[in-house]
């Protein structure tokens, strides 16, 4: 029965599957009574849970620090886009400036100074056209960090779930 014991933990610990006295009980065909009893049978079922125990911690600890990661791309890409539309108001207004000015004073500019107008306004045309593609690009990156930000709380809330149902189970 000892060896059924110690190939049921193995075959657990392979799977990453929690080891608890009632999974290895049920998988190798003996009761809780006689692993509780027999102490050799406790003391593998006890350092098998134990290290299962570790590794949940780092594997925690790991899609923390994930989650950390991506909200982190998140505000940044919020920061990014507030940036991209601060950026895009004051080219507007500017390039309102120059109208009312070109407006005003067309009929006493010569040739030289409405082609140099010109000029600037479709440099400034050409910036917001470039402004307005980065901002569709930021705010794609931050829908998607969004998304994955949601995933990750779905990820973490089943996790937390499947730990309550566990300790359940173990008790």
């Amino acid at each position: 029965m000892l060896k059924r014991v110690e190939a049921t933990i193995a075959e657990l610990t392979r799977r990453r599957t929690p080891v608890t006295f009632q999974a290895v009980a049920r998988k190798a065909g003996v009761s809780r009574t006689f692993l509780y009893e027999h102490p050799e049978a406790r003391q593998l079922v006890e350092s098998a849970r134990d290290r299962g125990d570790g590794r949940q911690r780092v594997d925690r600890q790991r899609e923390s620090d994930a989650e950390a990661a991506w909200r982190e791309r998140a505000l940044n890409a919020e920061d990014g886009l507030k940036a991209a539309h601060a950026e895009i108001r004051r080219q507007r207004a500017r390039m309102g400036q120059l109208l009312g000015q070109i407006r005003e004073l067309e009929e006493r500019w010569s040739d030289e100074s409405v082609t140099r107008l010109i000029e600037q306004s479709t440099q400034m045309k050409e910036r917001i056209r470039q402004l307005s593609q980065d901002q569709r690009q930021l705010e794609e990156r931050l829908q998607a960090a969004r998304t994955n930000s949601r995933f990750q709380d779905r990820k973490i809330a089943q996790l937390e779930a499947q730990l309550l149902e566990l300790d359940r189970g173990g008790r």
